[in-house]
């Protein structure tokens, strides 16, 4: 048996090859080089990058522009250690990535936004393109300018022909998604009443919560977010006029003043949040939590049981977007983070759902206004739709 299984392997793996070709295609980096002059620029001060790709037939004047995750940095020393990554230099940035789930060109793999025009915004500021101070410090060369960078690139597809855009989404994933929540309002204000904009957040709701050991470390990491970047001129001022500026990256503190239609996609147990914000590194010096962290089915009893009370303080967060019926969302029980960029997620024979809805079923009919969509997931582990994640036992948590 041992020897027809060797025989067919390498004919198994280019079948496979075959697949993941036919549902992902690369897309070439397009460099916003106009935007040096305006100081609008990456960490290392390299000018901005996105990747495009144009839309055709019904969709050539439709845009959907999605935002890269990547975390933050919070002080001068992290954001020193991003600088020099793809994650703060468009010089680090590989020249082309690949497009699928909501970026995919096939109508089989996206069936409402595959002939839209599609764009990946690259992330290279650290503070989900909120930040934005004039003077740069010549020790470090950081420039924080997440702010410009984020309205230079806007600016750049405007001229492209996103300004005469039918339809708009800005959507993004994680640190992505959180930017979509954060400049929802002040993107739909660039187009004119003609255009019908709405909003996308992939994993992007953080909640304000205490981890294992009583702190509030996702507080205070936000806090100095903020503060490093000058972000609290950029955020919603129906959130930063009334509350401590670092408050208003959580979507919770937010979601009630923004007036632009927007879904929300998240896992009630996102495994970034699980690992960041409930039991990040410095509220487990022994690593109790470690292989938890990295496979839910290592959870011992205890541990599950906080990540239930986790998702309970996650509802109660998300419970503060208000009642709007311009509102939807798709709040799954999967140990899971950014569903909407894979293809196995977003739509495949097996991908989660909801009500009998994938992701792309769910986010189709509510853009397009065929059915609303605003469904919570029971608990875990009651959904045997979920992809849920296994991470490699190597991989640190961000912060």
């Amino acid at each position: 048996m041992s020897g027809i299984f060797q025989q067919w392997l390498p004919i198994l793996i280019l079948m496979l090859m075959v697949v993941l070709r036919i549902e992902s295609f690369n897309v070439d980096i397009t460099y916003v080089e106009s935007a040096v002059a305006k100081g609008a620029v990456c960490l290392d001060g390299s000018p901005p990058a996105y990747h495009f790709d144009k839309g055709f037939g019904a969709g050539a004047n439709s845009w959907l522009i999605q935002i890269e995750g990547g975390g933050w940095c919070n002080n001068v020393t992290t954001c020193l250690a991003r600088k020099n990554t793809r994650l703060g230099s468009s010089k680090q940035m590989i020249k082309q990535i690949a497009f699928s789930g909501i970026l995919s060109n096939k109508p089989q793999f996206n069936p409402d936004f595959y002939n839209w025009n599609r764009i990946k915004v690259r992330y290279c500021d650290g503070a989900s393109f909120t930040g934005d101070i004039e003077a740069v410090n010549p020790a470090t060369n950081l420039h924080y300018r997440g702010a410009r960078v984020f309205l230079a690139v806007i600016e750049d597809l405007f001229a492209k022909g996103m300004k005469n855009a039918e339809n708009a989404i800005l959507s993004g994933c994680s640190a992505g998604g959180l930017a979509s929540i954060l400049h929802c309002d002040s993107f739909k204000a660039l187009f004119t009443t003609g255009t019908k904009v709405k909003c996308f957040s992939d994993a992007g709701y953080f909640i304000n919560a205490r981890d294992v050991a009583g702190g509030l470390h996702i507080a205070d990491f936000y806090s100095d977010v903020v503060r490093t970047h000058g972000s609290a001129k950029n955020l919603p001022a129906s959130c930063s006029s009334r509350l401590n500026p670092g408050l208003c990256f959580f979507p919770q503190y937010v979601m009630q003043g923004i007036r632009t239609p927007i879904f929300i996609v998240n896992a009630a147990y996102d495994s970034w949040q699980i690992k960041n914000i409930l039991a990040p590194g410095v509220a487990d010096p022994h690593g109790i939590w470690h292989s938890c962290k990295l496979d839910i089915l290592k959870c011992s009893g205890s541990q599950i049981e906080a990540m239930q009370g986790f998702r309970s303080e996650f509802l109660y967060a998300f419970s503060k977007i208000g009642a709007s019926p311009a509102r939807g969302y798709f709040i799954n029980s999967c140990y899971a983070h950014c569903q909407t960029e894979m293809q196995e997620t977003w739509l495949s024979a097996d991908s989660p759902a909801l009500d009998g809805k994938t992701i792309a079923e769910a986010t189709g009919d509510w853009f397009y206004d065929r059915k609303p969509f605003q469904k919570i997931d029971c608990p875990y582990p009651c959904d045997n739709t979920c992809h849920n994640r296994v991470f490699d036992p190597h991989e640190h948590p961000l912060i």
